[in-house]
């Protein structure tokens, strides 16, 4: 599958001489039929309070040649449209249902925990959202209709358009020229300017990747070493002498050497620690996207029951899941930005719920008689992460 993915490459080769590097064109990397759902059933999700969606409209104004709309939307504002020129986005939609979720399977070469979220575009005749870079890796399945995709060099300060609520270039001298029909896919790297205009109504779905930036990174890390700092810690001189207050103002050696020594001690997390908070940062969902704990939590035993009697699990769409041995060796599991290490004999059952999204009860009758791997079902249950299906 891989190999019609991208368009006859290895995963091996393809990683070596396109990710992050150059772009890859693929004819017919999918089957058409492949496209896992219609302009109307992406309006409705358009429609839905929890789902993160946008209205972009192209306009003839050189000075303000975009606007830009929030969801959720109503079927009144669908049909208050123009014929055409404009562009729906709708982010996650992975998360909202499991068959959008299996459309991602066939990039699962790349790690999970690296693989954002399916968006998926509908735009009428001229629709786009402009000349644009991302920061991070895209692939760009066409799913109806077809689409001109515009691409430049990477590399060169282009500037963005002033007074706009999208990041539109204010320079774009495209190199490379493709039209998408449905089944086709291309591949961007970070930092590649490009430009999608729909060709007719058509519908484009873009697997995107997370790439957190330092910032990012180091601001969580920041949050959670001050929360690890006594709220009654402060500086202290108990040894204070007479001469570090000569001359008056002057910060003595002793007083840099005290605040550095605290500033390490709280600054200097193990690298086990530094792999847990990783995994939970990773795993975070959005804030409208984490699952909801069940209305009743059962716990292992009860679980257990329903399981051996034949129910199983999903994964609900919308977690995260990645496990790692940190740097001590030990066994985590993240899930929805929760971290825990584990038992080493449960490497199998979390490889299994790391690979998979359904666990029929067949599946899951192997680990039932070890306490632990029943302890740890519940608790991913009872934080909404499993569903149970199939249970009485």
């Amino acid at each position: 599958m891989e190999q019609r993915l991208l368009g006859g490459l290895s995963v091996e080769r393809f990683l070596a001489e396109h990710w992050q590097q150059r772009p890859l064109l693929v004819r017919g990397a999918l089957p058409p039929a492949a496209c896992p759902l219609t302009p109307d059933e992406l309006a409705g999700l358009a429609c839905e309070d929890e789902v993160e969606s946008r209205l972009v409209t192209r306009h003839a104004d050189p000075r303000r040649p975009y606007s830009l709309r929030h969801g959720p939307f109503t079927a009144a504002d669908f049909a208050a449209l123009p014929e055409r020129d404009w562009t729906l986005l709708v982010q996650d939609c992975d998360k909202h249902a499991l068959e959008l979720a299996v459309f991602l399977e066939p990039f699962r070469f790349v790690p999970d925990w690296r693989i954002d979220d399916l968006m998926v575009s509908y735009a009428t005749e001229g629709g786009g959202v402009g000349p644009h870079v991302d920061q991070y890796d895209v692939f760009l399945v066409q799913g109806l209709g077809r689409r001109r995709w515009r691409i430049g060099e990477a590399g060169a300060d282009r500037g963005e358009l002033p007074d706009l609520d999208l990041k539109v270039l204010a320079r774009f001298a495209p190199t490379e020229e493709c039209v998408l029909e449905a089944g086709d896919l291309l591949y961007l790297p970070p930092g590649v300017p490009h430009e999608g205009v729909a060709l007719g109504e058509c519908l484009t779905l873009s697997v995107g990747f997370r790439a957190p930036s330092h910032r990012e990174l180091f601001s969580d890390l920041a949050e959670l070493l001050y929360q690890g700092v006594e709220e009654d810690a402060r500086y202290v001189d108990p040894r204070l002498a007479v001469a570090e207050a000569r001359p008056p103002g002057r910060i003595s050696p002793a007083a840099l050497a005290t605040v550095r020594e605290a500033v390490r001690r709280h600054l200097a997390p193990s690298d086990a620690e530094l792999d847990a908070w990783f995994a939970r940062f990773i795993t975070e969902p959005k804030p409208q996207l984490r699952a909801a704990a069940p209305d009743q939590a059962l716990d292992p035993e009860t679980l257990a029951a329903e399981l051996r009697a034949g129910a199983g699990l999903v994964r609900d769409p919308r977690s995260r899941f990645a496990w790692l041995r940190d740097a001590d060796g030990a066994l985590v599991l993240a899930a929805d930005g929760t971290a825990q290490r584990l038992p080493d004999g449960l490497q199998p059952l979390v490889e299994l719920l790391c690979r998979e999204r359904r666990f029929p009860s067949a599946v899951l009758r192997r680990y039932l008689e070890d306490p632990q791997a029943r302890a740890l079902l519940a608790a991913l249950h009872a934080q909404g992460a499993l569903d149970l299906e199939g249970g009485t």
